[in-house]
């Protein structure tokens, strides 16, 4: 089980953009970091990472696998060079890591650009680019920023395979996404941020009012409560 405790946290001292953040990833489960845009979800994860300056929080994180909101790519490796300096730098089996990173590629049908420069690829094919690199080496932790973002519909859907495997395998995941009717069928809970503070939490079976209800009407119902109960 991976524990989240974040006091608060910030780009400027005594500038906390989050507080109060806490909840827990089960081993095995999925957690959706949901709300709207500018309300700390990006910070919560770079808190949790620990890039954030200034910070209070306690996380016990060692190695694990992520996906930036925005791909991070080197102008002037290929593919196949970023694959091979992530090979490089990870401590696992580097025959078994090119195996799985060849594969993910063809899962991803990247496999005829492997001698291409990823800086000038879509953005689709960017994404894809990122979840090659985060998935190729074996973790029980990954952290996945909007990942579903400027992926076409087969590659969200391998995507969606490809969590479902890993969290059979006990992976645990963050995955912070705008996509409410995705995020209600694949994670196991979620934790509603509005304004830098954590609003609710719990399972769809915790949050629903009636049993009817979509992640996204919960998640509307929560924020009016909390803009009404503010005026």
């Amino acid at each position: 089980m991976t524990s989240i405790n974040i006091q608060s946290a910030g780009y400027q001292e005594n500038k906390a953009i989050i507080k109060n953040i806490e909840f827990t990833i089960p081993k095995g489960q999925i957690v959706g970091l949901i709300g709207g845009n500018g309300v700390g979800k990006s910070t919560t994860i770079q808190t949790i990472m620990g890039t954030i300056p200034h910070s209070q929080h306690k996380c016990e994180l060692t190695q694990y696998g992520y996906v930036p909101e925005r791909p991070i790519l080197y102008d002037f490796l290929t593919l196949w060079e970023h694959i091979h300096l992530l090979i490089q730098s990870i401590g696992q089996d580097k025959a078994r890591l090119e195996e799985i990173a060849l594969e993910l590629c063809k899962v991803f049908r990247l496999e005829s650009k492997l001698h291409e420069y990823p800086i000038n690829f879509s953005k689709g094919m960017q994404q894809k680019v990122m979840l090659i690199l985060a998935f190729t080496p074996k973790y029980d932790f990954y952290i996945l920023d909007e990942p579903f973002m400027g992926l076409d519909p087969q590659a969200i859907r391998r995507l969606l395979l490809m969590i479902e495997d890993y969290k059979s395998q006990h992976a645990s995941f963050l995955i912070s996404t705008h996509a409410l009717d995705t995020a209600e069928k694949l994670c196991d809970s979620f934790v509603c941020l509005h304004e830098g503070r954590m609003i609710r939490l719990g399972s769809m079976e915790q949050l629903r009012q009636h049993p009817s209800q979509t992640l996204l009407e919960i998640f509307d119902e929560l924020i009016e409560g909390v803009e009404n109960a503010a005026v």
